[in-house]
């Protein structure tokens, strides 16, 4: 796993909720588990399924859509996404709507929970058929999170080479890409999901999944945390999470 700068987990975190639900959820994902995070009753008030995707496999993510139901999407940092020529799929439209007017035009100026999204383009692995089983995203998955934990000391020209060798697009699943910032400029899923493999030293690249209701809306957090406790989960609240980088980035 790729060593990320930072100062060391404090043990236990003093944190407002339960003192030890971030080591616990560190240390599921780094074995591969899955665990609940919620960001804020004022933002989306969604539950995502999180894990590590280096270690993303065709039954982890059936389990993720059998219990949630979303959209299945992986993180990778941004600027390492730079480092190889892409960004931001808002930003990627823009440019393209200097040619094909009807894309500026389909661009939102804001959006009901943030102010942009932070998804980057779609993409499948090489080594898929259709790219949509639960075989083939796993895979996608598992290369994004290979990717990004051995792009450490090697040169863009590298990685542009080895991300075109491994990649290919239009895909089916969309890549996000954290703020700058972290959670001192957005505290989405991305950027929450992000802080947590930071804080633990793993390899920041996460598979999300929001968590869906029988009403048709977001599972609601008290059902997601009931969830994660029948199933012996992790469970992460946005804003005790966000406390707790902020102390720990410092």
């Amino acid at each position: 796993m790729a060593v990320i700068p930072g100062k060391p987990l404090a043990t236990p975190l003093p944190t407002p909720e339960r003192g030890d639900s971030l080591e616990l959820a560190i240390a599921a994902l780094a074995r591969g588990e899955p665990v609940l995070l919620f960001d804020d009753p004022g933002r989306e008030a969604e539950t995502d399924i999180v894990l590590l995707a280096e270690k993303a496999t065709p039954q982890k993510i059936r389990l993720m859509r059998e219990e949630a139901g979303g959209l299945l999407c992986v993180t990778m940092p941004l600027g390492l996404v730079s480092r190889i020529g892409l960004g931001y799929q808002h930003d990627l439209l823009e440019e393209l709507g200097a040619k094909h007017a009807v894309l500026g035009k389909l661009i939102p100026k804001s959006l009901p929970y943030d102010r942009r999204s932070a998804f980057g383009i779609w993409v499948n692995s090489r080594d898929t058929f259709t790219g949509v089983t639960d075989r083939d995203r796993s895979a996608t998955i598992s290369a994004v999170g290979r990717f990004v934990r051995d792009s450490e000391g090697q040169k863009d020209g590298e990685l542009t080479d080895r991300f075109s060798r491994e990649f290919l697009v239009p895909g089916h699943v969309p890549l996000l890409h954290p703020s700058p910032g972290l959670l001192r400029e957005r505290r989405g899923h991305t950027e929450l999901s992000t802080a947590l493999a930071q804080m633990g030293h793993l390899t920041p690249s996460l598979a999300l999944m929001e968590m869906l209701g029988e009403d048709g809306g977001a599972l609601p957090r008290r059902e997601a945390l009931e969830r994660a406790r029948s199933r012996g989960w992790a469970f992460v609240d946005g804003k005790e999470l966000t406390q707790a980088w902020l102390r720990w980035s410092v």
